[in-house]
């Protein structure tokens, strides 16, 4: 959904001359488990989460926690950091990207609705749905809930979950608390969205949780808007630019 102006692929040596030759590195293609080790050798403190067969001939997926990735070839000697592309009669696919999209639809689908402030259409009009990773003192999600009353019309259901940009216990996350644990969560978002003043409250709450899990899908900064599919969309879109994105009538 992106146009690629430029594929810049690092090319990195991991490991130093000493380090490879203090190593007596297996000539032959190592195994998951074992690539692993050979990297966290040299670094012990690199995040390694999964170690995959990669659809880039010789060569394995190293996914880390922050959903970055790494290419390392058969023998551990060798890694490339950045996305992986698939190169196509009139394009560049980024496939790395298809698997982030993959794993973000899947991580979602364990939110349970409960738990995100939801902005639906009317019955029996909704198309699609988005989710919203959002700070209450965002300038551009504040501009952006102005868009939700035209996106219900439009047939967009907008689901929010949290995403204070100062971190936990900062006064964002505190205004995101009182919002979430208001008995009208809609009034509660749309108020606050508006400067107003919220009634500041306290309970149980997923605030916390959903700041690491935007952490861990790759929102960087507000909004950050993923569809269906798991596409990722950062910033700010007019609901008839975000409706054309998301491809409905």
């Amino acid at each position: 959904m992106k146009t690629i102006s430029t594929v810049l692929i690092i090319l990195s040596l991991a490991f130093s001359g000493a380090a490879l030759a203090g190593a007596d590195l297996a000539k032959d293609q190592l195994s998951p488990e074992q690539v692993k080790e050979k990297l966290n050798q040299v670094r012990p403190d690199l995040p390694i989460k999964e170690v995959t067969r990669s659809r880039l001939q010789g060569f394995y997926e190293v996914k880390l926690q922050e959903n970055s990735l790494l290419f390392v070839n058969s023998d551990a000697t060798f890694f490339i950091a950045g996305d992986l592309y698939r190169i196509e009669a009139e394009q560049f696919v980024n496939i790395s990207e298809e698997q982030r999209s993959i794993d973000r639809r899947e991580l979602l689908a364990e939110v349970d609705e409960s738990e995100m402030v939801v902005f639906s259409p009317p019955d029996g009009k909704k198309k699609t749905s988005v989710v919203v990773f959002t700070d209450i003192d965002c300038g551009y999600c504040r501009k952006l809930h102005k868009e939700v009353p035209e996106l219900n019309r439009l047939g967009v259901e907008v689901r929010y979950l949290a995403y204070p940009r100062a971190g936990v216990k900062s006064k964002s996350f505190d205004k995101y608390v009182s919002t979430w644990c208001a008995d009208n969560q809609q009034i509660a978002m749309t108020r606050s969205k508006l400067g107003q003043e919220v009634e500041e409250k306290t309970c149980d709450n997923p605030v916390a949780a959903q700041y690491a899990l935007g952490n861990l899908v790759g929102v960087t900064g507000t909004p950050a808007l993923i569809f269906e599919d798991g596409t990722l969309l950062p910033g700010y879109l007019p609901a008839a630019e975000l409706v054309n994105l998301l491809g409905i009538n």
